[in-house]
């Protein structure tokens, strides 16, 4: 109760500042240069992006949805040392640093001075510190956003400072957790399982912002460059060009969904909302993005028709998120439990097993894609399974099935050319060709 209850005062004393914030950008927005009696006042049009986008962060604000504790603060961040600019973008700039006394690896992220949001607002209205506090509107935003978002596939909000110094739109930094950019051609590489997980994760991610405690969520600028990978798992990291908001509508003739090779009509529902228009949004982008590239390569044969569904279903969006997610757990299921492999001939008794040995771990044949650099090492459900596949490649005389687990604890297979160099293990068995072991007598 009292961890709850200090949590609770947390997410109230963040969301304090954060409205104080708010009540001092709104006491500076009429002012250029630091807000100082007698500076210039800033151009009216930049004046009224200010007071609309402080207004969409106080909607935000109060909606629902529990805010979580305020986490790291500006005190945290004094003798963090820097290292290196992690990537910047049209509004935002993101660094690591390390926390002093061991606090870990976090990535800082603020307002991009020399980012194109801040220098077009420049060209536009000339006055710097008032486009500096534009763009901090939109870091604040993200900052609440994370503060109600809890899951998985959303970066985690380790804290934030709110450390003006004379210029309240330039001392916004959010503190979030470290992540990996993703590369969507090394990802293409990485063997099936790996892959699937990472669309596995994006749908579960889908389905959680359909049904947010904010309501239905669409992240606008839907690239691979707002994810990251921590610790192999995929997050959205940028979450300022989320919107709660639904396209209102007159008619259906209101609700077309647009993209660039293709419209989906949708339906305008009694309330003046376009039906599911930001999910099924989410869900083309995360179609032409991930599950074209990631889905169907080098996936288990007998799964192959199960994926071809997902992929037009969603294509055509003749699927929503939740039949989405059905349709991924059914393909979880058969894989975990080996039911794909069904109605396949035997082909384990054309091997004989060396119990009490395994194989001397040295480089060998390569295959793709395989979990290691140095040979063939794949994912199995049994050893049965494990047969099949060094039949199927010339170059495999012997298997051994080893004590790795993927994420879905299926065991790694090492295939080899050659069954010699024998260890003792007497957790290990090695399956060698008996046409192989023939010849060296074993």
């Amino acid at each position: 109760m009292a961890a709850a209850g200090g949590t609770r005062r947390g997410a109230l004393l963040a969301l304090l500042a954060l409205l104080a914030l708010l009540a001092l950008l709104a006491l500076r927005a009429g002012h250029g240069g630091e807000g100082r009696a007698g500076s210039p006042r800033l151009p009216p049009g930049l004046l009224e992006e200010l007071r609309q986008r402080q207004r969409d962060l106080r909607r935000l604000a109060a909606e629902g949805g529990q805010a979580e504790g305020a986490g790291l603060g500006c005190g945290d961040l004094r003798g963090a040392t820097g290292g290196g600019v992690l990537g910047s973008g049209f509004t935002k700039v993101v660094q690591r640093a390390a926390l002093p006394g061991g606090g870990g690896a976090v990535a800082l992220k603020s307002v991009h001075g020399a980012g194109r949001e801040v220098r077009q607002c420049e060209q536009r209205y000339g006055a710097p510190a008032g486009c500096r506090r534009l763009a901090a509107y939109k870091l604040l935003k993200e900052v609440a956003l994370l503060q109600r978002l809890r899951h998985p596939g959303i970066v985690q909000l380790r804290g934030h400072c709110l450390d003006g110094g004379g210029d309240a739109g330039a001392g916004v930094t959010a503190v979030l957790e470290l992540g990996a950019p993703l590369e969507m051609i090394q990802l293409l590489q990485t063997p099936w399982e790996e892959r699937f997980k990472i669309c596995l994760g994006l749908v579960k991610l889908l389905f959680y912002l359909a049904h947010s405690p904010l309501g239905s969520i669409v992240l606008l600028d839907f690239q691979p460059r707002q994810f990251v990978m921590v610790d192999g798992n995929l997050k959205v990291t940028d979450m300022d060009d989320a919107s709660t908001e639904e396209l209102s509508c007159k008619e259906d003739n209101d609700c077309t969904l647009d993209f660039p090779a293709k419209s989906f009509p949708l339906k305008c529902s009694s309330a003046g909302k376009c039906e599911g228009i930001n999910e099924k949004k989410n869900l083309f982008n995360a179609y032409r993005y991930f599950f074209t590239y990631l889905l169907p390569h080098s996936a288990p044969p007998a799964l192959q028709p199960f994926l071809s569904d997902i992929l037009n279903a969603t294509g055509d969006l003749r699927y929503g998120i939740n039949e989405t997610v059905t349709a991924f757990e059914k393909v979880l299921h058969l894989y975990k439990s080996g039911l794909y492999l069904q109605k396949r001939p035997l082909l384990l008794k054309e091997y004989i097993a060396l119990k009490g040995f395994r194989t001397v771990e040295a480089e060998d044949y390569k295959c793709w894609p395989s979990y290691s650099h140095l040979g063939c090492l794949l994912s199995v459900h049994s050893p049965e399974e494990a047969a099949a596949i060094c039949n199927s490649q010339s170059q495999c005389q012997s298997f051994i099935v080893t004590q790795q687990r993927t994420w879905t604890g299926r065991p790694l297979a090492s295939f080899q050319s050659s069954p010699t160099d024998l260890l003792p293990d007497a957790n290990a068995v090695v399956y060698i060709k008996r046409s192989a072991s023939s010849g060296k007598g074993l």
